[in-house]
């Protein structure tokens, strides 16, 4: 079971979203609308990943990505803005992927968690 840690500023996506994944099988052990609380979570419930939005209010998604991958937490990076808006940034930040606010689910989760064990698929 994987247990995953939402971070967004929106008090109604942490809703909708925790409930999504608790449905597809995903164990949400905490929400956080800022990287303080973040961070604060990370440390009390040790998440397999955190899911931390890009922009949060007057916060960089992409610092707290770096801060929580410097307590060795996994981070998937989601945003309502779409990825080629971001990929450079993406790409030169330590999270194991992105999602679309649009996309996120329990699969999804899995498998970038999954291929961050395994590797990318071979060509």
């Amino acid at each position: 079971m994987v247990r995953c840690l939402i971070v967004d500023d929106s008090p109604a996506f942490l809703v909708a979203a925790s409930g999504l994944l608790r449905l597809q099988g995903i164990t949400v052990v905490g929400l956080a609308a800022n990287g303080a609380e973040a961070l604060r979570g990370a440390e009390r419930v040790r998440p397999d990943v955190a899911l931390v939005d890009l922009d949060l209010g007057g916060e960089s998604g992409l610092e707290l990505t770096e801060r929580l991958h410097r307590r060795s937490v996994p981070t998937i990076l989601i945003s309502t803005h779409a990825e080629q808006d971001y990929r450079d940034l993406i790409n030169a930040s330590p999270a194991i992927g992105f999602l679309p606010k649009a996309s996120l689910s329990g699969r999804a989760i899995t498998h970038l968690l999954d291929a961050r064990v395994t590797g990318p698929p071979e060509k």
